[in-house]
């Protein structure tokens, strides 16, 4: 346990600055440089297991919208994928509720090294709206360490989209 505490406050948070994708050719465009980085850096796939710690399904929504024909991230070479054992990227919605804790931490732990965590959503950052509650332990770096942050309630799928490229971009020049 005492690791993991270690481990939470040591690990610096990058809070990406959003940019909503307006039209089909951006999101293309996006899409082929965040192809080109996922081939570099995981040898063509990025695998990314998605944990709903307890939020109101806005940012779930817009995580699958992900999927649709519009955006079709499968094609850049992004795969939503069931288990942690095989992620590369945790990407975590909503503040951490009580219930959810134990689950977290599980998954965490379970996701193979090296851990990129991601919280999607103004509620996953700090708690949002529910900051502050009995129900809630607030933001998910309270319970695990979070490198990067995509503001916004919920964010956007293109926002979700150009903020993904921003962090792989940032992975690759360390």
């Amino acid at each position: 346990m005492l690791k993991l505490c270690t481990k939470i406050f040591s690990t610096r948070k990058t809070v990406i600055k959003p940019r909503a994708l307006t039209c089909n050719a951006e999101v293309l465009a996006v899409g082929k440089k965040i192809h080109k980085k996922v081939k570099r850096l995981f040898r063509g796939s990025l695998a990314i297991r998605e944990v709903d710690a307890g939020s109101t399904n806005a940012c779930e929504q817009e995580l699958v919208a992900l999927s649709n024909p519009y955006y079709d991230v499968e094609r850049f070479g992004i795969h939503f994928v069931a288990s942690p054992r095989h992620a590369d990227m945790l990407m975590v919605t909503g503040p951490v509720s009580r219930n959810m804790r134990e689950a977290l931490v599980k998954t965490y732990e379970a996701t193979p090294d090296p851990k990129i965590v991601v919280a999607v959503g103004d509620d996953a950052i700090d708690g949002g709206i529910f900051k502050g509650s009995y129900a809630v332990l607030d933001g998910v770096d309270k319970v695990i360490p979070v490198n990067y942050q995509i503001p916004g309630d919920p964010p956007s799928p293109g926002t979700i989209l150009s903020s993904l490229l921003k962090i792989l971009e940032m992975m690759e020049s360390r």
